[in-house]
């Protein structure tokens, strides 16, 4: 099993919902990005009274995740949906609140070892970066279709690129004569955008590029904002949610939607809170947690997470 197969921050996630999970009679977690189950495994493995619902958009994850977790019978309830979706998952499993959200953010171990898949940049294959299949936009048309500006813009915002602008005039000029279909032509123009100087450092220069396609092909900045406030609005009172972030954009969702919702509306000088201007949540991390530099070594994916996690406190 290569190092991106292990559940980061394993042991780490799993206690977090130690408090509430072995309070409740029986509990009910929801892994809002299920990928191949490693995460609800050992949640389901060390907590024998609980539930988990897994949402994943992607059906080969959910099919492979079922084999793994058959054997917890209908402790494993999988759903077939998008996260922003996780309010008509929960009311479709018959609960009106649950216990627990984990949100493992990014791409899955499973997505970048299918190369068909168009994830890798390290691996020529279609591209295609779809984690529903269902769905029509691919990173082909986004290549193919999108204008310059628009181009340079998601280079730049979702994937951080400073070459952003040169890339998008370069992938312009070359589909006039050459479409993109495969992600080595995408790979070699990068390689010819960026100057030698960069790319020495920072690791494959199309790993941004590659970022910012998917992102832009999954709605996944915008899902992910809907998809927060919703899973915390179904917590019980004591009921936590855990986030795994691997890049800063996602980090920077998390951070804004928790601070607003662990600080009071309240003024300063107020002699007493009305519940209404009461932080309906705690922080459980002081800022966001790293991983530990052995299981960094042990789990190479592990370098870029970054935890947060909250309690709800009030109603």
């Amino acid at each position: 099993m290569s190092a991106r197969h292990v559940p980061v921050m394993l042991d780490r996630v799993v206690s977090e919902f130690a408090p509430v999970v072995e309070r409740v009679d029986q509990p009910v977690v929801v892994d809002a990005t299920l990928g191949l189950g490693g995460h609800t495994e050992a949640m389901l493995t060390r907590y024998p009274t609980l539930t988990v619902i897994g949402i994943d958009r992607d059906r080969e994850a959910l099919r492979r995740a079922g084999e793994r977790l058959a054997p917890f019978g209908d402790r494993f309830v999988p759903a077939h949906a998008v996260y922003d979706e996780i309010a008509e998952v929960v009311a479709d499993a018959g609960r009106a609140s649950v216990d627990g959200v984990l949100f493992d953010l990014g791409v899955s171990s499973m997505q970048l070892d299918l190369a068909e898949r168009g994830f890798a940049y390290a691996q020529d294959a279609p591209l295609d970066m779809r984690m529903n299949d269902e769905d029509e936009l691919t990173a082909a048309d986004v290549l193919n279709t999108y204008a310059e500006g628009d181009l340079a813009r998601i280079l730049r915002e979702y994937g951080e690129e400073k070459f952003a602008r040169r890339i998008a005039q370069e992938i312009v000029k070359e589909r006039q004569t050459r479409p993109f279909e495969r992600s080595d032509q995408l790979v070699e123009l990068i390689r010819r955008c960026i100057p030698a100087p960069a790319r020495r450092t920072g690791g494959n220069p199309a790993k941004r590029t590659f970022q910012a396609l998917r992102i832009e092909v999954n709605d996944e900045l915008a899902v992910y904002r809907r998809a927060l406030p919703a899973a915390m609005d179904l917590l019980s009172v004591g009921g936590r949610v855990v986030v795994l972030s691997y890049h800063s954009l996602e980090d920077r969702i998390t951070k804004r939607v928790i601070s607003a919702a662990t600080t009071t509306t309240a003024p300063r000088d107020l002699p007493v809170v009305p519940a209404s201007m009461q932080a309906r949540f705690r922080s459980l991390t002081r800022g966001a947690e790293m991983a530990g530099e052995d299981e960094i070594a042990d789990n190479p994916r592990a370098r870029s997470v970054r935890m947060r996690a909250v309690e709800r406190i009030t109603a």
